[in-house]
């Protein structure tokens, strides 16, 4: 292992060599020194690459773009050297564990400091990375990245460290979180999940590799351009930190400068700057939360900012879930808990921006006034208008409707617009008379009625009847899985709110069209066209992504790492709702083929549930 302590120009391969620039170090750690947690760290034998993600590496700079996606045993190499690390814990040092010297890397690798509600400290103190490690940094076309680790050992942050008050040995078969480690079926969860909703226009970590080891243990690596999270400058809000909170926003709005994340990224005073910081964080968790609302995507979004990163991108695929239905009652059970549902989230949201209203004052006027102050803060407001403007783009595009029509009819039919998503909303949230009972992971009330398949059946019924469905029509197209007989009774109400519902959608389409200036059948054809992508009948679900994890996991010892790659490239390429999008023709051999009909067939089974 002499070649860990080797410089680039020493590494097995120069066409690897940025690989060595990923060494641990980071600016985090000069801007904010009270902000993490530095260990020293070893190489871990055994390990083999089961996964790498050959286009994010060449975007990152870790390949050359010409380089081709197969794992030779000089690029594995490299990768492993890079990332099949594991710390020397406090428990380690504590028993005076030697390890060879050849084995331990010259340069420190960190685990931040951020706050967790998990934690009896409640205000940062002690919490933060608690198997992971980051290994550092890289810049390549004017774009920084940050690469960690999961899976890497048990840190002083992990919260049953804390709860337990002892030191943990890593991989300390008494404990399960704590212990440090990580396994293949996370990993493989979190890509397979990932690259779809990446495709779909989410924010969202990527893993970068896959490092396996014996009885199915893994590190997890992960990349995006700033691994920042709102829980990164809460734990110093909390504890009043004026110094250090100061840094973690001097070193964020810096990081966003650098890589253009942001329109504006010259500031005339510091007031400018952190409230520039608090518009973004209100703008884009606008965004975020609506989105999450309308693609049915359960995220825990909390008080404590800890699953989510700043720009409102994904991370830790350990709970996120995407819903085939509005079950808006779903929560996640944490053994401690039930997690928020998916309506909650947009007041977890909101709560994230009014404390970032409170952090810009902090840092503006040095004192930090109470939370409530802020209820009302411009920010505040703004993420409001925001959402709900969100809200309503967000359904135009859903029901097929293209960019430049969407701007039309916000501008000019809002009223509209919004009398549509009123009664869309009706259907969506309407529940099962069954009640809330326990999931294999939580518990639920079933949604009865599927508005990805309304929306897609609508515009070619009209276009090939030409007239509107009946009220018993209109369920038969509407009605889930999970709807009984009770839950489809032709009530009053229900017939007017069908006929509302194709009322105001005609009335889009009319205005529309005579915007357009084409005919009726030219806008429903193209309407049909474009939903028929947007609402496709088998889209992917929570369910669906663990049931396709365990299908890999029995292929894995006969699939290469180059083979999942390609596995997880078409997959997600399957899964590409963009109607916009052109989609490129590839030769997929026959094996593959058959093992995406088995993806296939496994997400239309799962389509309409958690």
């Amino acid at each position: 292992m002499n070649q860990v302590k080797k410089s680039p120009a020493e590494t097995a391969d120069r066409s690897y060599g940025a690989f060595s620039r990923i060494n641990g170090q980071h600016p985090f750690k000069d801007s904010v020194p009270n902000g993490r947690v530095e260990y020293k760290a070893r190489y871990k034998k055994g390990g083999k690459v089961s996964f790498f993600n050959f286009d994010l590496a060449k975007e990152m700079g870790l390949l050359p773009k010409n380089h081709p996606e197969t794992l030779n045993p000089d690029l594995e190499k490299e990768i492993l050297r890079a990332f099949s690390i594991v710390i020397i814990n406090e428990y380690d040092l504590i028993n005076e564990i030697k390890f060879p010297e050849d084995e331990i890397y010259p340069n420190t690798f960190m685990a931040t400091r951020y706050l967790q509600l998990q934690h009896p400290d409640k205000s940062g103190r002690t919490s933060g990375d608690g198997r992971t490690i980051w290994n550092g940094t890289i810049r390549h076309n004017g774009m920084s990245w940050d690469v960690s680790s999961c899976g890497t050992g048990g840190t002083k942050l992990s919260p049953a460290c804390n709860i337990n008050k002892k030191f943990y040995q890593t991989g300390d078969p008494s404990i399960s979180y704590g212990c440090g480690l990580s396994e293949v079926g996370e990993g493989l969860e979190t890509l397979f999940f990932s690259e779809v909703l990446r495709k779909n226009g989410f924010r969202t970590e990527r893993v970068l590799a896959i490092v396996e080891y014996d009885k199915g243990i893994s590190i997890n690596v992960r990349a995006n351009p700033n691994l920042i999270r709102p829980s990164h400058f809460f734990g110093h809000l909390k504890q009043g930190n004026l110094e250090t909170l100061k840094q973690v926003a001097d070193y964020f709005i810096k990081r966003q400068c650098e890589n253009k994340a942001w329109e504006q990224t010259t500031f005339k005073s510091d007031k400018e700057k952190y409230q520039y910081l608090a518009k973004q964080v209100a703008k884009s968790f606008a965004e975020t939360a609506a989105k999450f609302e309308d693609e049915y995507i359960f995220c825990w979004l909390d008080w404590d900012g800890d699953n989510i990163l700043m720009d409102g991108g994904i991370i830790d695929y350990g709970s996120i879930r995407q819903f085939g239905l509005f079950h808006a009652e779903y929560r996640y059970d944490d053994v401690q808990r039930y997690s928020t549902s998916i309506l909650e989230q947009r007041q977890k949201a909101r709560y994230i921006v009014q404390c970032f209203a409170q952090i810009a004052d902090f840092l503006t006027t040095k004192k930090k006034k109470s939370l409530s102050q802020f209820r009302k803060d411009v920010n505040v407001d703004y993420f409001d208008k925001h959402f709900i403007h969100c809200k309503n783009r967000n359904l135009l595009q859903r029901i097929g409707i293209k960019k430049n029509h969407q701007d039309y009819l916000l501008k000019e039919h809002l009223q509209l617009v919004t009398k549509f998503r009123k009664v869309f909303s009706y259907f969506e949230r309407s529940k099962s008379k069954r009640g809330i009972y326990k999931v294999a992971d939580g518990i639920n009330r079933d949604a009865i009625f599927c508005m990805r398949d309304i929306l897609r059946e609508l515009p070619q019924i009209y276009l090939t009847r030409g007239s509107e469905l009946n009220p018993q029509e209109f369920l038969e197209v509407i009605k889930s899985s999970y709807a009984k007989k009770s839950d489809l009774r032709l009530t009053f109400l229900r017939v007017k709110q069908i006929q509302r519902f194709q009322s105001l959608y005609m009335s889009m389409v009319r205005a529309l069209e005579k915007h357009a200036g084409v005919s009726r059948s030219q806008f429903l054809l193209e309407l049909t066209m474009r939903s028929s992508i947007v609402n496709r009948y088998d889209r992917v679900t929570g369910d669906s992504i663990t049931y396709i994890v365990q299908k890999v996991m029995r292929m894995r010892p006969k699939l290469t790492a180059d083979e999942l790659y390609l596995l997880a490239e078409e997959f997600s390429s399957y899964q590409n709702l963009d109607p916009d999008q052109k989609a490129e023709p590839s030769e997929v051999p026959e094996r593959h083929r058959n093992i995406m009909k088995g993806f296939t067939s496994i997400v239309r089974e799962c389509r309409e549930g958690i």
